[in-house]
């Protein structure tokens, strides 16, 4: 464990807790965002690039919020004033952007791990409570073949139209596939024609990836769900991910909207095709990687070294 003291003692350290390959765009633009930086070391097979929709997202951080300031001014404030910045991320995920960040900002950017989630006690079924209670939702997935379920949870920064919603819920109908949904808009659950589960509180995820019954992970991507997927060594559903171990629903270029039929094809690629014994082995792989503990410590161990560095400079 880092200390507090040693913390402290060094002026100013950035933590930097999303996609590190996202600090490496800059410009207020779309156009900034929809095509790949000409200083990214990537080969053109594996193109790095928002879609117009996703651009679109992330230039709103370069308009004053209501504080007065835009969030990206704050980023370059702290980034500028900062003497080392912190990712969490792996070599592994994100080869050479750590050297490309370091000479982008002319400071050290180093990896802490991707500090993954605590397993639960018992992974093959997720945790009964400090009560010894299981809760409904485990009891509903223990019922399930194994790898049968596809788990879908948007996370409260992915905020979906009606239109959205309904396509997505047809969708996972459609598929034919087990689902559990997670979908926190009342109080209670609601059962799909036997097939899935619309669960309408809150879900334990760690418990319910890690699950025996649960294939895969239809996600919104953001970085904390997508390592703690990567953990469990689930492939991923709606995310455009170049280690091959996802596949993206299709979706409108302009508005991010996306069809029913598009949500079923995605689904059926990964759970049911033949294709998605291809994500699942690569997927499979990355969570032996990943879940090296001696590899997370390395990381630690290497900034606590470079805080005590910059502590006696």
């Amino acid at each position: 464990m880092i200390s507090v003291q040693l913390w402290v003692q060094v002026p100013c350290a950035l933590f930097q807790i999303v996609l590190a390959s996202m600090v490496a765009f800059t410009g207020p633009r779309l156009e900034d965002f929809t095509v790949p930086p000409k200083w990214f070391p990537f080969p053109s097979s594996s193109p790095i690039a928002y879609r117009r929709h996703e651009a679109g997202w992330i230039a709103g951080s370069f308009r004053p919020n209501a504080s007065g300031v835009s969030d990206f001014d704050r980023f370059c404030l702290i980034n500028e004033r900062c003497r080392i910045a912190v990712y969490r991320t792996h070599d592994e995920l994100e080869p050479q952007i750590l050297a490309l960040l370091s000479e982008l900002f002319q400071k050290p950017s180093v990896s802490v791990g991707i500090l993954p989630p605590p397993p639960p006690l018992d992974p093959g079924n997720g945790n009964d409570d400090e009560h010894g209670v299981r809760c409904d939702v485990l009891r509903w997935l223990d019922d399930q073949p194994p790898k049968s379920v596809i788990y879908a949870a948007l996370g409260s920064e992915a905020p979906l139209t009606e239109k959205n919603l309904q396509e997505l819920a047809l969708g996972l109908e459609l598929s034919g596939v087990g689902f559990l949904w997670a979908l926190r808009t009342s109080a209670h659950g609601e059962r799909v024609q036997g097939r899935g589960l619309v669960w309408r509180e809150w879900v334990p995820q760690v418990e319910a990836l890690a699950h025996g019954a649960t294939a895969a992970f239809l996600t919104h991507c953001g970085w904390g769900s997508t390592v703690e997927s990567f953990g469990f060594g689930h492939p991923l559903v709606m995310l455009p991910f170049t280690k091959g171990i996802g596949v993206e629903v299709a979706r409108d270029e302009n508005d991010g909207s996306f069809q029913r039929d598009g949500v079923a094809a995605a689904v059926r690629r990964v759970m049911v095709e033949d294709e998605g014994k291809v994500f699942a082995r690569n997927a499979k792989k990355l969570q032996a990687v990943l879940a090296d503990q001696g590899r997370q410590e390395r990381c630690m161990d290497e900034l606590v070294e470079l805080l005590r560095r910059y502590k006696d400079a």
